[in-house]
């Protein structure tokens, strides 16, 4: 029971990357690029978690679900893991809306065409 929010976590990365795949909107478009963004996303959200530990805002909470596994003081080995997934969710999401509303535009400069 333990591992299981890692496990979830895992595996809701896992679909982000599924979706990813079958619409190429940031890994499979432009892999170098994703990976920056997502180490540089992931790591300022580290810095973040960090500084609300030292300001005592963030508390690890114990949890059955959870691996119990600390990286440092307050800070459990699934953070990383979630702020992986909270980048790579937030890319998916603003590049699957830019190619919405780029289709939603060419439909509509084609529509106002055949007029």
């Amino acid at each position: 029971m333990g591992m299981l929010y890692l496990a979830a976590l895992l595996l809701v990365i896992g679909c982000m990357l599924l979706i990813d795949y079958r619409f190429r909107l940031f890994f499979w478009h432009d892999p170098a690029i994703a990976l920056l963004i997502t180490v540089i996303g992931t790591a300022l959200f580290l810095l973040w978690d960090v500084a609300g530990i030292a300001a005592g805002v963030f508390l690890r909470g114990e949890s059955p679900i959870a691996t119990g596994i600390v990286l440092a003081p307050e800070l459990p080995l699934e953070e990383p893991f979630f702020l992986i997934f909270l980048v790579l969710c937030t890319m998916v999401v603003f590049t699957g809306t830019l190619r919405i509303l780029g289709w939603m535009q060419q439909t509509r400069t084609r529509t106002a065409d055949r007029s």
